[in-house]
């Protein structure tokens, strides 16, 4: 079998990039309007999240689970961010003190990660992780998603309540290019679906509508803060709290392997060894996340519609990638000039991998028959945990702040109750 070329490698490093930029880049501008940072806060907030993004990524590849999967900020981290936002202000604490506070949330639920991997924690609760669980867990996390990338393509963001109706069009022009692309075409094309359509949705909206964003003066070179945020201030009341969301994040990470594995056709002697080597180096990149003021982040099942909707297989560009990514945090210019990627259509290729996430989710329901008692557990789960989406977060100000934190976020319900309905709900044959 030949070896790839320079222009393959190049092409497939390129691609992999455009698509963790594009995964990395939207959290900070939304981080930043909940929390009322200025433009400056935002732009540090951005280059602290692009070296995060690299160095969880690198690490995960080179040590950890040692597969292509990209790390980005976790959807669960979001949510803390934003009810804790709500929460600690009603309290009569500030912004400021929050965020610290988050900072060091994020790093006592890393410690957690990492006795988890280390002394093989995770390894025992797999069993808990049945095709049922992270089955439920990828739908569910594409309709919390899905919501959030569809309001960027309709370019419903910061000031703008209403539908942006020319940056619209282009980015659903770019999503059904990409998703052409990836499922018609043949070759090449197939396999670079992403960056094409990228390029193309990018290049029409700057023909289109021009620069908008807002322009500062630079450094040349610069290096991510530590403790952007502050100091990090601890109290009892968040040790719960860091212990929850890393237990949580077993599912996420057990969920992202297994769909990367399934993508791949990995040897399934290596299962136990990639979720308990990722779930140690997921917690030392919380402890990073915490250091730095940025948000915490974990393996992303993206990755796996990435790779089938690319067909790249291939680990080296990926870890390429990373570096590239690591190394743009520390020059201003050029984070700039990549960064201004327009939102609607960097949510538009997002968007067009998670067609194959519901697939794979699918697919992970389909790896054992339906029964109705399955079928009744994935019903309940679904009914509370997007139910619970739809709800706004000011309903659970009377509840104690880890509830509210837990119980306003409709993938940990959803994925809660499957768990337990499950482990509570087993047939005579199970219990054998």
């Amino acid at each position: 079998m030949d070896k790839p070329g320079l222009a393959t490698n190049m092409l497939e490093t390129f691609q992999w990039f455009v698509f963790l930029l594009a995964s990395a880049v939207a959290l900070p501008i939304v981080i930043g309007s909940i929390y009322e940072l200025n433009f400056i806060e935002i732009y540090g907030l951005m280059q602290r999240t692009f070296f995060t993004v690299g160095i969880a990524s690198l690490l995960q590849a080179l040590f950890g689970h040692r597969l292509p999967i990209m790390e980005v900020p976790a959807g669960i981290w979001v949510s803390i961010f934003s009810v804790m936002a709500v929460t600690s202000v009603q309290a009569g604490g500030t912004y400021k003190g929050t965020l610290q506070t988050l900072e060091m949330t994020m790093i006592i639920s890393g410690l957690f990660l990492i006795l988890f991997g280390a002394f093989k924690v995770t390894q025992k609760i797999l069993p808990v992780f049945t095709p049922l669980v992270t089955g439920s867990f990828f739908l569910l996390l594409t309709v919390q998603l899905s919501g959030t990338l569809l309001k960027g393509m309709l370019g419903l963001q910061e000031s703008s309540s209403t539908i942006q109706g020319t940056q619209a069009l282009i980015a659903f022009l770019t999503f059904f290019i990409v998703l052409g692309l990836s499922t018609f075409a043949r070759g090449w094309l197939s396999s670079y679906a992403v960056f094409i359509g990228i390029v193309i949705g990018w290049v029409i909206f700057r023909s289109v509508i021009g620069v908008q964003e807002e322009q500062a003066t630079v450094a040349l070179f610069s290096t991510p803060d530590l403790f952007g945020f502050g100091p990090p201030h601890f109290n009892l009341g968040i040790l719960p709290l860091a212990f929850i969301i890393a237990l949580i994040s077993i599912s996420n990470i057990v969920a992202s392997i297994e769909a990367v594995r399934q993508t791949l056709g990995e040897d399934p002697e290596k299962r136990r060894r990639q979720v308990n080597n990722g779930t140690m180096f997921s917690g030392i990149n919380h402890v990073i996340a915490g250091g730095f003021g940025s948000v915490a982040n974990v393996p992303s099942a993206t990755s796996s519609g990435f790779i089938a909707l690319t067909g790249q297989k291939r680990k080296m560009p990926f870890v390429y990638a990373t570096i590239l990514l690591l190394l743009i945090a520390f020059f201003p210019p050029v984070m700039t000039l990549i960064s201004s990627i327009p939102s609607p259509v960097a949510n538009a290729a997002l968007m067009a991998s998670f067609v194959q996430l519901v697939a794979i989710g699918i697919n992970s329901f389909t790896l054992e028959p339906l029964d109705s008692r399955k079928m009744t557990i994935i019903g309940v789960s679904y009914l509370f945990g997007m139910g619970a989406m739809f709800l706004p977060s000011e309903v659970f100000s009377n509840m104690p702040a880890i509830v509210q934190n837990v119980v306003s976020n409709g993938l940990l319900v959803g994925t809660g109750l499957v768990i337990i309905m499950e482990q509570l709900w087993r047939t005579n044959k199970e219990r054998r």
